[in-house]
């Protein structure tokens, strides 16, 4: 007989409820707006390192969509102000024990402010509601990705040369990563090095390297390095949430977007059409602001000491028979 029961206790069940009120009325505090956008939608993400589900309602062709950004961003334009989403988002290949293919995240944008503000708005939100629910205080800590970095493997990413890079990430993999990029190399080096020498608490982890700015800007950091304007929050070890100092010039943006499309075709991934709509409301003229994506399924686990996103959910695609994908 089929077993029906959903994963998640009564229990946990009803600690998402208290979180997703406890989000919603922080920013209903704070005056930021809750909208809703579609889950569906005819394009999606170019990033070769993200993958999207395929919908084909009444014949046509479209996508679930991974974040709710694109949307979001044409409401930005249109002047809707400080706005966040809280729904479900979905990536294709994606299924562990901190990864299902659908999954709850938290999306928010701020008008007139920059990353290192949103930082903040990050860390009082998330100390708040872990106070609040293990009666405890967080330690919170922010510091450069150059400099995690070069503490734990003595190497500087931002001037590193690609082939040391890719030496020190075949030592960390395999001698398949001998010709992989920049982006590639880092990303697995941080995430199996760096991440698990990460102080314990919230940590803040800002000016990525250059070619990892995906939507974000970059300039120019106090030492002279080319830096995006991008953060990552980590709680416990547990990658949280990441936000960005949003890119607003439509022609750099296009030229991102043809970069990860030439990833795509190298890597024989299928081909993305770029989001036309997206383009034109960031040729309209999007707000200086700042956003954030966070993971609500991630945050949940830390407050309950969850060790698997499958307890957390009515019924986890991991639960039914989809291959696992360790890591992050």
């Amino acid at each position: 007989m089929t077993n029906w029961q959903p994963s998640a206790s009564q229990a946990m069940l009803r600690c998402r409820a208290e979180l997703l009120a406890s989000l919603r009325e922080f920013f209903s505090q704070h005056g930021v707006s809750e909208v809703d956008v579609p889950v569906l939608g005819r394009s999606t993400v170019t990033d070769s390192n993200i993958e999207s589900i395929i919908a084909q309602p009444f014949g046509g062709s479209g996508y679930l969509q991974t974040s709710p950004e694109y949307f979001m961003k044409r409401l930005l334009a249109a002047g809707s102000g400080d706005i966040y989403c809280l729904g479900k988002a979905f990536r294709n290949g994606e299924a562990g024990q901190r990864h299902n293919p659908e999954f709850t995240l938290l999306e928010w944008y701020r008008c007139d402010w920059d990353e290192q503000q949103l930082m903040d708005e990050v860390a009082d939100l998330i100390s708040h509601i872990y106070a609040t629910t293990n009666q405890s205080t967080l330690a919170v800590h922010r510091g450069s990705y150059g400099d995690y970095f070069a503490q734990v493997l003595a190497v500087n990413p931002h001037s590193a040369p690609l082939d040391q890079l890719q030496q020190l990430a075949v030592s960390a993999g395999s001698q398949s990563w001998a010709g992989e990029t920049r982006a590639n190399c880092l990303d697995l080096l941080f995430s199996v090095q760096v991440e698990p020498q990460l102080p314990q608490g919230l940590v803040f982890v800002y000016d990525y390297p250059a070619c990892q700015s995906a939507l974000a800007q970059t300039s120019v950091n106090d030492q002279g390095q080319l830096v995006s304007r991008r953060f990552e929050a980590f709680l416990n070890g547990m990658e949280l949430a990441n936000g960005y100092f949003e890119l607003r010039d439509g022609a750099e943006q296009g030229q991102r977007f043809d970069e990860d499309l030439k990833a795509r075709s190298a890597a024989n991934k299928p081909s993305i059409a770029v989001d036309s709509h997206l383009m034109s409301a960031l040729d309209q003229g999007l707000p200086s602001c700042a956003g954030v994506a966070l993971g609500v399924d991630r945050l949940l686990m830390q407050l309950q000491g969850a060790d698997s996103i499958g307890w957390l959910c009515q019924a986890p695609l991991v639960q039914l028979g989809v291959s696992h994908e360790g890591g992050d």
